[in-house]
């Protein structure tokens, strides 16, 4: 079958909107306007029944080794696998479908949509960090909406996320200078020390992420620049 060089959805009316967001690990998103969006954790709500369902699967597979039987032969050990596979599975698809539709949402709802280049590789060396990051699946809805921008006629951004957090969006003052401390992942709140401004975390970042976008797309366009069309 030959593949149309059409996209398959139309292009969608201007929005006159745009908007950065955040991705951490208490939600799932906060966005530029100061909508959260929670985290639906789906691992985590089957993590007991599924290491329940997976010490009966190695009890079986242990019991039909010391009886001579091949694990294909073996219908309590089949039945026991798929019904793991079922649970993971499950998991999988609620996860799918809800970056899905958020990922839908903000591209019909803005023109521009700036996001955080995150290395989730290297954040999975985190071990503290590593179970969330998983459950999040934070790679999997930065490519849908890498793909799905140019299909709706929109823009994705990705940036740098250095000081985004740090930094506070109404004067530019960064936390860490001046004598002051840097925020910590307990900082769920703060005030400028400079221009008195309180921020939340998650909120004044995303604002701060929207704001490297803008620059983005005022300089040359190269072939490394973060921008999908």
């Amino acid at each position: 079958m030959l593949k149309s060089d059409e996209p398959f959805k139309e292009k969608l009316p201007k929005t006159y909107s745009q908007v950065g967001y955040d991705l951490n690990t208490e939600n799932f998103l906060t966005d530029s306007n100061g909508n959260i969006i929670d985290n639906p954790r789906f691992y985590r709500s089957v993590k007991g029944r599924l290491a329940k369902e997976q010490r009966k699967l190695s009890r079986r597979a242990r019991r039909a080794k010391s009886e001579g039987r091949k694990f294909w032969k073996s219908k309590n050990y089949q039945k026991q696998r798929r019904l793991v596979a079922k649970l993971y599975a499950k998991v999988r698809n609620q996860r799918k479908d809800f970056l899905h539709k958020l990922s839908t949402t903000l591209i019909k709802n803005h023109d521009l949509i700036v996001g955080e280049n995150l290395k989730s590789k290297n954040m999975l060396k985190n071990h503290a960090l590593a179970m969330s990051i998983s459950d999040v699946g934070w790679r999997t809805f930065i490519g849908m909406l890498e793909y799905k921008a140019p299909m709706y006629g929109r823009t994705f951004v990705e940036v740098d996320p250095a000081y985004t957090t740090q930094q506070c969006n109404e004067c530019k003052f960064r936390m860490g200078t001046n004598n002051t401390r840097k925020l910590t992942l307990k900082d769920r709140e703060w005030t400028c020390p400079n221009c008195n401004a309180h921020h939340i975390r998650d909120w004044n970042a995303s604002k701060n992420i929207l704001a490297k976008g803008l620059i983005e797309l005022t300089k040359p366009l190269t072939e490394d620049s973060p921008i999908y069309k």
